[in-house]
């Protein structure tokens, strides 16, 4: 198979591959965690500070008029990305604020709203999730006295759907699923989970953590009511995130402040459209701004053409993790419906240890439990090594990693 991408041409735009990690070159394998940032996202960033600062929205002058436009025009290439429109779009600081806003707004929803959720009502959820879409829905649960249900996980790392008909019935509210696990790269069924959950009048949050900034995803064509991203794992700036909601103006908001309203007396207040009564306060606009630049670095490389190379990246990494004597990949071994983060252990070394080992020769992965305790347990370890790829990662890149993992097995094992 040949290379998908020009990436010694890519890895140009991103300054922090200049770098020496203990006297090595950078190989970053953890952009599951957190994508690095092309110069354009920093020059966006650092140039709205230099040129347009103001609190978008506030003011009449000529900075706040540019902030505003900055800002704006960010969310117009969020709604594009997605193939939504700008109504629909709510900058967030992350997707785990996206999610809670969700939960949160549902718990607060009046009797007899069609998104009231309370005794009787269950909840949806599955055994992959990240905890930022499992506590939220655990906590809503507890308020309202709704019910949790789950999808249990496979041996081999997919979503059990045998029973989906006995986890999505009559009684549930809402379901709340990963698109692509960050632990497994399991890329889920979403549209069989939709179509029932459409059947029996179930509102659909889709966390698209890890795959927004992998794969082509049109909301419209899920057929979802809500998707949850972080601008940070996509090569924008911390601090934003983003909530595309269905039907945004009929929720109660989260947040309350400045900018949300639409009219305050001393006992009561009033909520402008959404998405404005979503984004209390003056919002992170240098971050959305970068976003907008990150999504359109993006969309000029071709999202169809990153997941291709990830793929293929992919491919490379379970062959060669599969010739190792005591390695255990959790996680789909075929490449359907699979993503580019593989997650294994190394019988006889700890996960950390690895990590470490790995860092002494420039191989950044992560290591830990990857905020899924509850999958963890399902395939009853404490802890995994996870190597996660994106557009600036070639097969050097996993040739270094092959070669530090038989390298620890000789450091660890052998002497």
């Amino acid at each position: 198979m040949t290379k998908i991408l020009d990436v010694a041409t890519l890895r140009r735009d991103f300054p922090i591959f200049e770098r020496k990690i203990r006297g090595n070159r950078l190989i970053y394998l953890d952009s599951a965690a957190t994508s690095q940032k092309p110069n354009a996202v920093l020059d966006a960033e650092r140039n709205f500070y230099t040129q347009h600062n103001a609190a978008a929205h506030r003011g009449a002058h000529l900075l706040a008029e540019e902030a505003t436009e900055a800002y704006e025009k960010a969310r117009l290439t969020v709604a594009n990305f997605l193939g939504s429109s700008i109504e629909e779009i709510v900058f967030t600081k992350s997707a785990t604020e996206s999610i809670n806003l969700v939960a949160y707004s549902l718990g607060n929803a009046p009797q007899g709203s069609r998104f009231h959720i309370g005794v009787g009502d269950e909840i949806v959820v599955s055994e992959m999730e990240h905890h930022a879409n499992l506590i939220p829905w655990q906590q809503l649960a507890k308020r309202t006295g709704a019910e949790l249900a789950w999808f249990e996980v496979t041996p081999d790392g997919r979503l059990d759907l045998s029973n989906i008909n006995s986890i999505i019935t009559g009684n549930t509210a809402i379901v709340a699923i990963t698109h692509q696990s960050n632990v497994l790269g399991t890329i889920n069924p979403i549209y069989e989970i939709v179509n029932l959950a459409n059947e029996v009048g179930a509102q659909v949050l889709l966390d698209a953590c890890q795959s927004v900034p992998h794969m082509p995803v049109d909301v419209n064509k899920l057929g979802i009511d809500y998707l949850a991203f972080s601008g940070h794992k996509a090569l924008g700036p911390t601090g934003v995130g983003v909530l595309w909601g269905r039907d945004l103006e009929a929720l109660p908001p989260f947040l309350f402040g400045g900018s949300m309203i639409e009219n305050v007396t001393m006992t009561d207040a009033t909520w402008a459209p959404a998405p404005k009564k979503f984004e209390a306060g003056v919002p992170n606009m240098a971050q959305a701004v970068g976003l907008g630049t990150a999504l359109q670095y993006l969309s000029k490389i071709g999202l169809k053409t990153i997941h291709e190379h990830e793929q293929y990246l992919t491919k490379a990494l379970l062959a060669g993790l599969s010739d190792i004597k005591g390695v255990n990949v959790f996680g789909p071994l075929d490449f359907v419906d699979r993503g580019g983060t593989v997650s294994f252990t190394l019988d006889g070394i700890h996960p950390h240890d690895l990590g470490q080992f790995l860092d002494s020769k420039g191989v950044a992965v992560r290591t830990g439990h990857h905020c899924a305790w509850p999958l963890a347990r399902k395939f009853k370890i404490q802890s995994t090594t996870r190597a996660s790829m994106y557009l600036y990662n070639d097969l050097s890149d996993i040739d270094e990693l092959l070669v530090g993992i038989q390298d620890a097995k000789k450091f660890f094992l052998e002497r």
